[in-house]
């Protein structure tokens, strides 16, 4: 079963949709996808009659707009308490908190941040929304001194995606403290088969401009970063299947990795990376993970790999920076932001005045030339509005 939502639905997608005939739910998405592709289209009804039968049932969403609708007609299937596991970051450490018995965090509402007293606690730590999506509210703190400007930029936050996001997807009435975690980040496309069995299908490195960046702006993929880390992601992903119950289930899971410590950050169900980034798989190794998922496929990675072991494949997000409203851009300069790339692969122009985000772009390099992905990191994205 697939439902399709918004911010954004792909053609690798919905082309995928199509070819599989996967039973797709009826809303004004799909509806409005079926004008262009000719999509297995079921009314909820039969969809959740279809359902009650099968036991942990292939379900993906490419949005966490669909988690509402979930909860609300699919709790016989177990999914809404597996989905809660992990979107609820606080639950979610306190599930792996005999895991990791070291770990400092803490939960407050958002009328606590305001009298809370800082001194005490471990520094730097990282605030974000208990439920939270693509890096809204989130904020790292080295010092006291630097935490009343966090509180304003949080109210910022909250006020710029007012009505963006449904509460199931980003909840700005609750927040969470934790620890902040050194070393490098990486983001994991993968799913539990039906027997728990963690499957994984890509690792992206998560770059970031500075020490105190959180955006969510560089990421890139290679031979060398998945054939460095499956291993040692493997044996974590395992122990939070067997905690979470997890079964026939796909994520999208963070890690933070210095020298052999690991820890996960956080964990997204029913999707693998969101928007459109996923299809870096795609771009980078032909690996379709919506595919894989559905069909339960494995990497053959040994063959995959062969003619691309010094090849890195970037994933850009072009992203509005925070002081600039949307409204006040007119437009985009595609061509001059294509430009930057040698091997543009392609390009995915978004609704920018609604999401804050105008671009995904897929690109290939050499291992040993970083300049290009340096400059894209630290490109001021100023540079490509028509304000």
């Amino acid at each position: 079963m697939l439902i399709l939502e918004k911010p954004y639905v792909s053609d690798l997608l919905a082309e995928t949709a199509q070819r599989l005939q996967l039973p797709v739910l009826s809303n004004e998405v799909s509806r409005a996808l079926s004008e262009k592709y000719d999509l297995k289209i079921v009314e909820a009804d039969r969809l959740i009659d279809s359902l009650k039968n099968e036991k942990n049932p292939l379900l993906y969403s490419n949005s966490e707009d669909s988690i509402k609708w979930i909860e609300d007609n699919l709790a016989f299937t177990g999914y809404p308490e597996r989905i809660d596991i992990c979107k609820d970051k606080g639950r979610f450490r306190r599930l792996l908190k005999d895991e990791y018995r070291d770990f400092f965090f803490r939960e407050l509402t958002i009328d606590q941040l305001g009298s809370l007293d800082t001194t005490g606690l471990k520094k730097p730590f990282i605030i974000k929304p208990v439920v939270g999506f693509f890096s809204i509210g989130v904020h790292k703190v080295a010092s006291d001194r630097e935490w009343p400007r966090v509180l304003s930029l949080i109210a910022r936050d909250i006020e710029k995606v007012k009505g963006q996001y449904p509460e199931e997807v980003l909840d700005t009435g609750r927040f969470i403290i934790e620890e902040h975690i050194d070393g490098d980040e990486f983001a994991v496309d993968l799913y539990y088969d039906d027997m728990g069995n963690p499957v994984i299908l890509n690792i992206l490195h998560h770059l970031f401009i500075s020490e105190t960046d959180v955006s969510d702006r560089t990421y890139l993929t290679s031979k060398a970063i998945i054939e460095k880390y499956s291993d040692l992601f493997s044996s974590h992903l395992e122990r939070l299947g067997r905690l979470g119950d997890f079964k026939n289930m796909p994520m999208h899971i963070e890690f933070r990795v210095e020298g052999d410590s690991v820890m996960p950050i956080e964990a997204n169900p029913m999707r693998f990376a969101g928007w459109c980034a996923t299809d870096i798989a795609w771009f980078a190794w032909g690996i379709n993970t919506i595919e894989y998922y559905f069909r339960q496929l494995k990497p053959d990675w040994p063959s995959i790999f062969e003619g691309k072991e010094d090849k890195v494949f970037p994933l850009v997000v072009g992203l509005i920076p925070d002081d600039i409203d949307p409204k006040s851009v007119s437009g985009i300069k595609y061509d001059e932001y294509s430009s930057n790339f040698k091997k543009l692969l392609e390009i995915r122009k978004t609704d920018f005045r609604e999401f804050m985000v105008f671009a995904f772009s897929f690109s290939e390099t050499d291992g040993s030339n970083r300049d290009e992905i340096e400059k894209m990191l630290k490109a001021d994205m100023r540079d490509y509005l028509i304000l």
